[in-house]
């Protein structure tokens, strides 16, 4: 399987596990007004979205830095031997780290930030609940 097809694919997978609307309601209904929720996050989506990001992390890690070592050398050998493509393929390597570094980054940063949500969220929801029950047991004493 090339890079463009499991690349393919692991788009398609997400875009299946969050698909998202925007500035509509579901057809079947929904809305703030109606009991529906606006705005859902599923907790469990944001984990595997974070979990596929670390898996590439891990991935690029280990298989992003396999030519490095024998591009340099070569670089080293035509550059030594008097050849002009010489500095052109130290230039590739070099473009390679480059980009492999920032690619790297960006996975850690989607990973790190998506593990960050879901435990904000969560957070979030029990202090929600929380603030709810306070006001219901007030609605309770007002009746």
């Amino acid at each position: 399987m090339t890079f463009e097809q499991e690349w393919a694919e692991l788009r398609a997978a997400a875009a299946d596990r969050t698909a998202m609307q925007i500035n509509s309601i579901p057809a079947e209904g929904g809305g703030g007004g109606a009991g529906g929720k606006d705005l859902v996050v599923n907790r469990d989506d944001l984990g595997a979205i974070g979990n596929d990001a670390y898996d590439l992390l891990g991935r690029l890690q280990k298989e992003g830095d396999i030519a490095r070592a024998s591009t340099f050398d070569a670089a080293t050998a035509l550059t030594n031997g008097n050849f002009v493509s010489g500095s052109a393929v130290l230039k590739v390597h070099d473009f390679w780290q480059t980009h492999l570094g920032t690619l790297l980054d960006a996975c850690a940063q989607i990973s790190n930030h998506l593990d960050y949500s879901k435990a904000q969220h969560a957070k979030d929801e029990a202090k929600i609940q929380g603030d709810l029950t306070r006001i219901s047991v007030l609605s309770e004493y007002m009746k």
